[in-house]
């Protein structure tokens, strides 16, 4: 978004009004309606436009308001947009009021001075005269380029390039005082000369006090091929040669040019095929002094402190181009609809290549620049999808940025290029059996946020306070062989404090008893719960969660936080806030308590786009973290950091787009396979974008531990934020749930994404994302995906609070392309004293079919997009008939303690109904903690069936 592309829409439309809001947003209209008025502070009008960081774009709530025929001062009238040109001005008289210009001054300033017309002209500029010259007169495309607003009052207009925003006094100007005007003489080219030697003729003045190395360079033409030099800087009324010379050389330039007595230029070459000019025609004296001469019109006074060089007139690049790129033509970039949708600027390096390399990164195969400054990146179905049509070469006439010699673009034109090797992104689509199915599981009791598969078979839901059914009890546990009773489906659980944006595990112990930590506000924040998940399928448990926040509690309190269980057993929990929208919560600690708090200078930071932190134990000893955009390696014993990682990639045009709270993508560990001898890769998809809230549409991959570790990009097949992803039997990934735009939190996403994507790590990069099936039920913020002991993955959740969607308290199952056609699973037979294994221990088991594959999945639970304990391992194995023995992971830096979902897959892929085993044991002896009578304990003894 900028001032011009709103005020062209609107214009395009037939409206004349056109309005800018909150950086992006774009409004027109006939009238000013619903009692809309100047606001009475204008200084409320203060974001910087997307598109444009030198303009203002509204505010929240305030919009910066234009019209072609805007209202006058008393007794003038507008005239609308008129043409004008450098060479032949349309009023040949400027001026210049003091002060930054606005309508009311240039207006003044020509009334004061006799004159019956005046114009504002490029934000800055105000002309005046008796009448029209040089051919000028209203503009044959309307207002659409009278769309620069003016430096003094950001919601007035003030022209545009070789545009004026005109004006007439009263009736005009008496028959007798009317003027006319002829154009300014054009001079013939001279060869560019690289001499130093400082002409003396009377009609060039010289200045006495240049910086050192300083010196003429002669009389230039200027904009013959458009401007011969840039950053031009803003119009001085009392400009001196030295005074150019010095800002120029100030802002670390070695070309200084003055034009028209008060504008000064700076660069360090000439362009666009400069030619030199006669001395002479650099006449009109400087305005701040009547002894020096400072250009005049299309003409600079230049001066240098190097040789002057000078570059040809720019011509498109269509050789030496990266990758398969090849240019396809100058194309028409002026409908309402984008005809590439990405748009970054370069100020100061835009040029084919830097352009076409950063589409082709993020997996974009049609690029273009525009502007000179600008780049855009997008497929060709976006160009066809907008209507894009090529248009004259000539159109596309801007010089880079970032390489004079060469053009990007013109005007809402494009150089257009487009990708002809192999397909950069490949994505599969599937239909039949092979997409699978959402299919309705049952209705629900509560909108859950956090969701965990329990060991008994049954699957804890836990709810947030306050915006549910007021007679909830805050947690129940489904009882998925009852979903065709509902009362006996779900089992009421109870906790004390609020679990809202809290964190779920696990734990190694006996009993796999599952704990979170965390919370809403006060004691939640503190809060420790622990839940002993007792009965069977069909059979009701006892037990319920336990919690003294007096006895057992977190030593900071923390919303938002993660984690994670350690080598060593130990549970080690990251991040969070002190409580809902507090301060941040910037340090880690373990738990059961090992010394105070460790600071995290790097979450200190990051606040508040670092929640729910991604963490994963490293098979080389050390914790990977990632937050926000970042990653590092921590000590595991002293939390020190021992290597900072590369920023991930965020948007193609945006590489502050981040992945966790409440920017929220996901984050999986990539299978580890026997004898793990590859590198662990961590792989996270989605997010969004700060502030513009545009969600990612692609997946990074890491392997942190290899030297000079870098990221591999692979785009989604759409943009997503709210992810969640579910770890599947056969080493798949499950993406779901989300929406293509906004953030984590109430009502602040958009557009959900009803597709489900299909990720296979043994499929070659960027040919790994199938397009699945789809739901009809939006999955936003507080929504999850775990997978069930059966290999479907359970779907739930969503509370956006946005008045579009509702809070959704129905339960889904995705089933995926193994089980559809009801294929026959394969049973596995385990005695009891066969689930609990030690590292690198053999274990048996019976399966009734021929396997392919034994696969471990660590027990998870799903949260604010983060698939907390996720772990995917297979292990060796080896069958003998329907004897199956199974090598369990070597130690615990390749698998942490814990407990595991067993899957036996068969030839086809189909894998068996879960078996839990536990692996490493108990070595922190969670199973004795807490030591307080009000918490059952499992203690330290055998498998607990």
């Amino acid at each position: 978004m900028t001032v011009a592309i709103c005020i062209t829409a609107c214009n395009a439309g037939g409206y004349i009004y056109a309005g800018v809001e909150y950086s992006g947003e774009c409004f027109c209209g006939n009238a000013i309606a619903n009692t809309g008025a100047p606001a009475a502070n204008q200084a409320t009008c203060n974001m910087i436009c997307n598109g444009n960081s030198t303009e203002i774009c509204g505010g929240s709530n305030r919009v910066n308001v234009y019209s072609p025929r805007q209202a006058a001062p008393s007794g003038w009238s507008s005239l609308g947009c008129y043409t004008d040109n450098v060479n032949t001005r349309t009023l040949t008289n400027r001026l210049f009021p003091a002060g930054d210009l606005t309508t009311e001054s240039c207006l003044a300033a020509c009334k004061n001075a006799g004159y019956y017309y005046a114009g504002t002209e490029y934000s800055a500029e105000c002309y005046c005269g008796n009448a029209f010259a040089n051919g000028g007169g209203p503009a044959p495309d309307g207002n659409a380029q009278c769309n620069m607003p003016c430096n003094g009052q950001a919601n007035q207009t003030c022209g545009g390039p070789n545009r004026l925003s005109a004006y007439q006094l009263g009736n005009g100007p008496p028959a007798s005082s009317a003027q006319s005007s002829t154009a300014q003489p054009s001079a013939t080219g001279q060869s560019p000369s690289t001499s130093t030697s400082t002409s003396t003729t009377s009609a060039t003045p010289l200045a006495t006090a240049l910086p050192a190395g300083w010196s003429y360079y002669g009389c230039w033409v200027d904009n013959v091929n458009g401007r011969v030099m840039g950053n031009q800087q803003p119009d001085n009324s009392q400009m001196t040669i030295e005074s150019c010379v010095a800002t120029c050389s100030g802002l670390g330039y070695s070309v200084a040019g003055m034009q028209y007595a008060t504008q000064c230029f700076c660069d360090n070459v000439l362009k666009n095929g400069a030619t030199r000019a006669p001395d002479s025609d650099c006449s009109m004296a400087c305005s701040g002094s009547a002894n020096e001469k400072c250009g005049a019109g299309s003409r600079n006074s230049v001066y240098s402190n190097a040789t002057l060089t000078v570059l040809p007139v720019p011509s498109v690049q269509k050789t030496n181009l990266t990758g398969s790129w090849q240019y396809a033509g100058c194309l028409r970039d002026d409908n309402a609809q984008r005809a590439l949708p990405y748009q970054i600027i370069l100020t100061k390096n835009n040029t084919a290549n830097n352009c076409i390399t950063q589409c082709s990164n993020f997996g974009y195969m049609s690029a273009g620049m525009e502007y000179g400054t600008e780049c855009f990146c997008g497929d060709a179905s976006d160009v066809v999808a907008a209507g894009g049509t090529f248009a004259a070469e000539s159109d596309c006439s801007f010089p880079c940025s970032g390489n004079a010699t060469t053009l990007c673009g013109g005007a809402r034109r494009l150089s257009y290029y487009t990708w002809n090797g192999t397909p950069l992104t490949q994505w599969s689509y599937a239909t039949g059996n092979a997409a699978g199915a959402y299919q309705f599981l049952i209705g629900g009791v509560i909108i859950p946020l956090v969701t965990q598969a329990a060991r008994n078979g049954k699957i804890t839901f836990m709810e947030k306070w306050g915006t549910g059914p007021p007679n909830t009890t805050g947690t129940y546990e489904l009882d998925v062989s009852q979903i065709n009773n509902f009362t006996a489906a779900w089992r009421p659980l109870h906790v004390r404090t609020d679990i809202f944006c809290s964190s779920s595990l696990t734990l190694p112990d006996r009993a796999a008893r599952q704990i979170n930590v965390g919370g809403w506000a006060l004691d939640s924040t503190f809060g420790i719960r622990l839940y002993w998940p007792d009965g069977s399928p069909g059979v009701w448990g006892k037990n319920d969660w336990q919690e003294n926040v007096k006895e057992v509690s977190l030593q900071a309190g923390r919303w938002y936080p993660t984690a994670m269980i350690m080598a060593n057993g130990t549970i080690l929990v990251v991040g969070g806030e002190r409580g809902s929208n507090d301060i941040a919560t910037p340090s880690l600690e373990i738990l059961p308590k090992v010394g105070p708090t460790v600071y995290c200078d790097w979450l200190a930071r990051t606040d508040p786009n670092n929640l729910y932190p991604f963490l994963v134990v490293l098979p080389g000893g050390g914790v990977f973290v990632a937050y926000y955009n970042e990653a590092r390696i921590l000590d595991e014993n002293t939390f020190e950091t021992t290597r900072v990682l590369p920023n991930m990639p965020g948007a193609v045009n945006n590489f502050l787009g981040g992945r966790t709270y409440p920017l929220e993508g996901t984050a999986v560990i990539m299978p580890q396979i026997a004898p793990y001898t590859d590198p662990l890769k961590v792989m996270i998809c989605g997010g969004s974008t700060p502030y513009q809230g545009f969600a990612l549409d692609n997946c990074v991959t890491i392997a942190p531990e290899v030297a000079n570790a870098t990221w591999t990009i692979e785009r989604m097949p759409s943009r997503r934020v709210l992810t969640c992803i579910a770890a599947l039997p056969d080493g798949t990934y499950l993406i779901a749930n989300g929406a293509t735009q906004g953030f984590g939190g109430f009502g602040l996403a958009s557009s959900p994404n009803l597709n489900a994507v299909l990720y296979d790590p043994t499929k070659p990069v960027n040919n790994r994302f199938t397009v699945m099936a789809n739901t009809t039920i939006a999955r936003l913020y507080h929504s999850e995906a775990i997978v069930m002991d059966d290999g479907r993955v359970l779907i739930s959740g969503s509370d956006p609070e946005d008045d579009k969607n509702p809070q959704e308290y129905r339960v889904e199952v995705f089933i995926p392309p193994y089980l559809m056609g009801s294929p026959v699973q394969p049973v596995v037979t385990m005695s009891p004293n066969s689930s609990d294994w030690s590292y690198s221990g053999q274990y048996s088991f019976t399966a009734d079919q021929a396997l392919s594959k034994v696969t471990l999945l660590g027990a998870g639970a799903s949260t604010h997009g983060n698939s907390i304990g996720q772990r995917t391992i297979f292990p060796a194995f080896s069958c003998d008939g329907n004897t199956c023995t199974v090598t369990a992971p070597p130690n615990a830096h390749v698998c942490p303690p814990g407990w595991f979902q067993l899957f036996a897959l068969n030839t086809n892929g189909v894998p068996s109904v879960a078996r839990w085993v536990r692996i490493g044991g108990d070595p922190a002896q969670l199973g004795n903690w807490p030591p307080y009578p009000d918490f059952k304990t499992p203690g330290m003894g055998p498998i607990v069936t």
